[in-house]
């Protein structure tokens, strides 16, 4: 029986064309599956399951069954295109066709614009390759006191950096401890407020604290890191509802009994299909598991983002409208993007960018940490596993092991960390210091030369010469020669991080003020070479015991 079209879903409007094999919107159908063949409308992406069904009244059967298998798979190649997800960036599938669907859409996203300074003082552009910033905040707006502090004003609670390779053939998930003590940098929000940055303090305060914004937490990414951000993605809480509840649930598995009252959430041993209010909860628990931190956390979150991922490419939801309709109807209400992507032509580029990842080639990690030794309830970045991440990211290399070899012609590997520091090209007095093992020695380098970039090429040139642990701070007032600083009991380091960089003797001086616990001190001055830097090769493999996860996964277990 024809429907009401009062009671009609919009998806199931959408209808193909077996003449042109694209979708358009036939807003007179009443039946799930019914065809008409209106040369005036326009074409829109969006697939009933039933589009292949036998003709209605009025059309040729032969006809119809002539076309039935070609329809069939331009069907299925059209909506595998339209259609992307990957956790936070389920985008928009189904949509742009017609009018009234792209202007329903359009209307959803929230786009901020961000302030991130001048060129010079960015990483290099990632050419092909694409790096999203998926922010998740944990604002409580509109959840009132169930979920805590109802007034928070959301900070970067969940934080992960996505990189897809120049050739989509894999994509490498990074994920960022809130807990992590990072250098903030000064920043400037979308309204034209300015934030002075910070030298130390938890990652999670690059967004919300004293009025960030997305815009500062994508400059601290970029400093922390030296990987160029392309975009930023960000959600907050109830987007895990709605997006979980729009692709029917997402499965997860709990290797044992969980009860957490802080997030709600009462899991059973076993696997799971969790939507709405218990999806939040699961991705949210970390006191009933593992160690109780967010380092336990997090592999929780990488689990169900993948289990997303799975159910968004599921033929189940592929092949039908209503769910297309309800995904990206949720979506784009629950996203808040950078301008670069905010609007439904735009993502929908994105969408189709990332949608070219197979799922077994996503790989999901968390960057090598250790306990802050100032504070057991934070953490710092443990190098040189850390840089070591960063730099294959950067670098385009995959940690899929699946994944292509690299590129023969690519520059062979740096040496080998913790080998002795090779003298200076120049001469220099301090070629005739002792042999010292570098690989231990935190360096951390400031930039007081005026030019900006000169921290991280100095950088990454000491971790070529094997000094591992050297790290970028926060920039230096004016310093008219480059000096290097360091502890009582230390000579010997400083002298060799001096014949590494080529500099006199008499550069390196004993700080009175350091403790024996601290680093050496090394400060650009105006002296330092202001060409840049031959960069450093890319390392050809990851760190040893790093945590992974991959998409295609089924087996993984919260514990």
């Amino acid at each position: 029986m024809q429907q009401d079209s009062q009671e009609v879903d919009p998806a199931d409007q959408w209808v193909l064309d077996p003449d042109t094999g694209q979708y358009r919107l036939d807003p007179d159908t009443g039946v799930p599956g019914q065809r008409r063949r209106t040369a005036s409308r326009e074409p829109g992406p969006a697939a009933d399951a039933t589009a292949d069904a036998a003709p209605g009244p009025g059309h040729s059967g032969g006809r119809g069954h002539r076309r039935k298998g070609q329809a069939r798979r331009n069907r299925r190649r059209r909506v595998l295109k339209w259609t992307a997800g990957v956790g936070a960036l389920v985008l928009v599938a189904g949509c742009g066709g017609a009018y009234y669907a792209y202007e329903h859409f359009n209307n959803n996203i929230t786009a901020v614009k961000v302030q991130l300074g001048s060129e010079e003082e960015r990483p290099k552009p990632a050419g092909d390759a694409l790096n999203i910033l998926v922010i998740g905040t944990d604002s409580r707006e509109g959840l009132g006191r169930e979920y805590g502090d109802e007034g928070s004003t959301g900070h970067a609670d969940t934080t992960l950096l996505f990189h897809v390779a120049k050739d989509r053939s894999n994509a490498t998930v990074v994920s960022l401890p809130r807990d992590l003590m990072v250098p903030i940098p000064d920043c400037e929000t979308n309204t034209g407020k300015k934030i002075p940055g910070s030298s130390r303090a938890m990652f999670n305060e690059s967004l919300g604290q004293e009025g960030r914004d997305p815009g500062c937490t994508w400059k601290t990414v970029e400093k922390l890191t030296g990987i160029r951000v392309d975009h930023f993605v960000m959600v907050n809480f109830d987007a895990v509802k709605t997006l979980s509840t729009a692709v029917g649930g997402v499965e997860v598995c709990a290797a044992k009994d969980i009860n957490d009252p802080d997030s709600h959430l009462k899991m059973t041993k076993g696997r799971h299909v969790v939507q709405g209010d218990e999806a939040l909860a699961f991705v949210r628990t970390r006191h009933a598991v593992g160690l109780g931190g967010d380092l336990t956390r997090i592999p929780l979150q990488q689990q169900f983002i993948s289990s997303m991922i799975r159910s968004v490419k599921s033929s189940d939801t592929l092949t039908s409208p209503t769910k297309l309709w309800k995904l990206a109807d949720a979506a784009t209400k629950a996203l808040t993007v950078d301008s670069g992507i905010g609007s439904v032509d735009k993502l929908k580029d994105l969408a189709l960018d990332v949608s070219k990842v197979d799922t077994k080639n996503i790989t999901f990690t968390t960057v090598p940490v250790l306990d802050d030794p100032k504070d057991n309830d934070r953490l710092v970045l443990k190098q040189p596993d850390a840089g070591q991440v960063f730099s294959l990211v950067a670098n385009d290399r995959s940690l899929t092991e699946t994944a292509a070899p690299a590129d023969p012609a690519a520059p062979s590997a740096p040496a080998t960390p913790g080998t002795t520091a090779p003298a200076a090209a120049a001469p220099s007095p301090t070629a005739t210091t002792p042999a010292v093992d570098t690989k231990d020695v935190r360096v951390t380098v400031h930039n007081g030369s005026g030019t900006p970039g000169q921290a991280q090429q100095a950088v990454d040139k000491l971790r070529a010469k094997g000094f591992a642990k050297a790290a970028t701070a926060a920039n230096a007032p004016a310093a008219p020669a480059t000096s290097i600083t360091y502890p009582a009991g230390k000579s010997a380091e400083a002298a060799a991080l001096a014949a590494a960089l080529g500099l006199p003797a008499d550069a390196a001086k004993e700080d009175p003020k350091a403790g024996a616990r601290d680093g050496l001190v090394l400060l650009l001055g105006k002296d330092a070479p202001a060409a840049p830097a031959t960069p450093g090769a890319a390392p050809t493999e990851a760190p040893k015991d790093l945590q992974r996860v991959q998409a295609d996964d089924t087996d993984v277990c919260a514990k």
